[in-house]
């Protein structure tokens, strides 16, 4: 590689590790703009701002959408809406730390899953790695003393396993593998916030979100803006830059430092105390979901070169768009 590409492969890694850093901050941010009874109106919020701008910015190839895509897209946001609402609820009663770092068994859970759907073999050392990854949990969440985990670990659990029935959902679904991927996520978007704004008007849903926007102050506004402008709209438009100028592959590995900045924003800004059991489970987590992510790789890749050509640098990577930021 010569020094001028070198340097341009630098220029188009600093956006998307940005991105990486957005996303393990999201989780303070919904943490500090959420409670339990204002999860369905700060999500309507979050999207109400986001999703003009991608109507707006994606409408030709939105109309081009055909009516199996549409539907397929439709589907997907239901789960996305499953995501969104555990996260979000689990954040609020979990620490911004075990957040990040439960949710990134995701990149362990996924290859594990679609394994099982297709009736292969996963190597040894994955699944060394998937056991590493699931006692830094279990360690994590027992920082303070062995105890049962709290109600908001288990909810980020659940998030993690439906992250990936997203995943594998989007990526078998023959009715959106061709789909404009900006205007797939704005579908999806809207779609899950149609089901947001349904469960907001049902009664002991908490606020509604004119009335969470009418409480609000500064501070939770620019909490609100952050997450939907920066870990929203910033993400995606960045993922859709760089995965033209570089790999999926080299995007997804950027974009799966994230459960490191989570731990370091939490225990840094938040003060996030997760004693020494906690300590070696999140380094635990992070060691073994980094591995299973390699070997994993390696297997697809090895997969790929036997049976057909790598696939074009314009390939949509399989990560929501939209980090539900906790």
């Amino acid at each position: 590689m010569s020094v001028t590409a070198a340097g341009r492969g630098r220029l188009t890694d600093l956006p998307v590790l940005l991105v990486a850093v957005v996303w393990g901050s999201s989780y303070l941010a919904a943490k500090g703009v959420t409670t339990a009874q204002t999860v369905l109106a700060v999500l309507v919020l979050r999207f109400a701002v986001v999703l003009p701008v991608l109507v707006v910015a994606g409408w030709r190839r939105l109309r081009a959408l055909s009516a199996a895509q549409v539907r397929g897209a439709g589907l997907l946001g239901l789960i996305l809406a499953g995501i969104f609402l555990l996260e979000t609820y689990g954040v609020v009663h979990t620490s911004a730390t075990n957040a990040g770092l439960i949710i990134s068994l995701t990149m362990v859970f996924t290859p594990l899953a679609e394994s099982r759907v297709r009736g292969t073999r996963l190597p040894r050392s994955f699944m060394a790695a998937a056991g590493l990854s699931v006692l830094g949990v279990a360690l994590l969440t027992q920082g303070a003393g062995f105890t049962a985990p709290s109600g908001g670990d288990l909810l980020m659990l659940g998030a993690a396993v439906a992250r990936t029935v997203h995943v594998l959902a989007m990526s078998r679904m023959k009715s959106v593998r061709d789909a404009d991927a900006l205007s797939l996520t704005t579908v999806q978007l809207g779609s899950a916030v149609v089901v947001f704004a349904a469960l907001s008007t049902l009664p002991g849903t908490g606020a509604s979100p004119w009335a969470a926007a009418a409480a609000f102050g500064a501070w939770d506004w620019l909490g609100l803006l952050y997450l939907s402008v920066f870990c929203t709209l910033f993400a995606f438009f960045v993922q859709m830059w760089a995965v033209r100028r570089t790999s999926p592959s080299r995007v997804s590995l950027l974009l799966g430092t994230e459960p490191v900045w989570a731990a370091a924003v939490g225990i840094a800004l938040a003060g996030d105390r997760p004693g020494w059991l906690g300590l070696v489970g999140a380094v635990l987590v992070l060691v073994g979901t980094g591995w299973g992510r390699a070997v994993a790789d390696r297997r697809r890749d090895g997969d790929a070169a036997r049976t057909s050509p790598p696939p074009a640098d314009t390939s949509p990577i399989p990560e929501p768009a939209a980090r539900p930021g906790g």
